[in-house]
């Protein structure tokens, strides 16, 4: 019974990777025109199914949403029965279908028609009504369904990914980068890997300043103070030119007692390790912690030379468990 059991799961598995390289070989330009139709579409882009191509449009629309792509779904059924009002002539409207000939969307495809509403369909029925009537179609292959051949598996597998496809096809083609997908993700896992150096830095005053030109004595005086274990050295111009950390003191204190008077400009590092507002935050707490370095200053872009923030690696730590 145990053998049989992974033999049957595999054996979905199986027909699902030949559905998905059937659609792999189906993909031509109509897949660039609806995605070209889409990048013009100043509107919203409506998503909706009957049955289980009903809940794969949900995640479809979801994804489109998550990326870039404004989009919301629509229940076929619900249609029927005033939801159609929630269809401008400015969206479009993705059908999803295997058949292509269900009644509940046969109302749909007539008010499309009839408000001139751009609709892209995504069927395997090349002679269905949807199929005809749609201004483009993203043909899915014909596929073996498993459970006696007619349980919606392999067919809504590939809606599916042909879904994620478009996706991350409009993504791209939008440059939607990874700071755009950030302010859609701000909580949780994913949030938390996507927060960057601006999120989590020490700003203002809590930034442990000291100007170059300051005695040693002052120097221990801020470390004390804003305990951070080291300075962000500027000049007169509120420049970065250098940081000092207890490192550095210890290493002084180890070779003379009397440093109360030395400046500081003449014992800082010079060219510390610094990073952008932008960079992710893990990708920050790697490099330190390759680095070996338990601060450091962050930029801003339009001034490589202007601190405006540090971080702890502490800090980096407790924020991205």
């Amino acid at each position: 019974m145990k053998n049989e059991t992974v033999v049957i799961a595999k054996n979905v598995i199986d027909l699902q990777i030949k559905a998905l390289k059937k659609l792999k070989n189906v993909i031509d330009n109509n897949f660039n025109s609806a995605v070209n139709a889409i990048i013009r579409c100043r509107s919203k882009v409506i998503v909706c199914g009957v049955g289980k191509s009903g809940i794969i449009a949900s995640k479809i629309s979801a994804t489109l949403s998550s990326v870039g792509t404004p989009s919301f779904t629509v229940s076929a059924s619900d249609c029927s029965h005033g939801d159609l009002g929630r269809i401008t002539k400015k969206d479009i409207l993705i059908l999803i279908s295997n058949s292509g000939n269900t009644n509940e969307l046969k109302n749909i495809i007539k008010f499309a028609k009839s408000y001139k509403i751009f609709l892209i369909g995504i069927v395997s029925n090349k002679n269905s009504i949807l199929f005809k009537e749609a201004n483009i179609n993203l043909n899915l292959p014909s596929v073996e369904e498993s459970g006696f051949g007619i349980v919606p598996t392999s067919s809504t597998t590939a809606q599916l990914c042909i879904g994620d496809a478009l996706a991350i096809t409009l993504m791209k083609r939008k440059k939607f980068g990874i700071l755009d997908f950030k302010k859609y993700h701000p909580l949780g896992a994913l949030g938390n890997k996507l927060k960057t150096a601006s999120d989590l830095m020490l700003t203002k005053n809590k930034i442990p300043f000291i100007e170059e030109n300051q005695k040693i004595k002052q120097a221990i005086k801020i470390i004390n103070l804003k305990k951070l274990g080291f300075l962000v050295v500027i000049n007169r111009k509120g420049l970065t030119v250098g940081v000092f950390t207890d490192g550095d003191l210890k290493r002084m204190m180890r070779k003379s007692q009397k440093i109360d008077n030395f400046i500081i400009k003449d014992y800082m590092s010079k060219k510390p390790f610094i990073v952008e507002e932008s960079m992710l935050a893990s990708k920050v707490l790697f490099l330190m912690t390759k680095k070996k370095i338990t601060n450091v200053c962050v930029f801003n872009k339009r001034n490589k030379q202007k601190t405006t923030g540090v971080l702890h690696i502490h800090n980096l730590i407790n924020n991205l468990k």
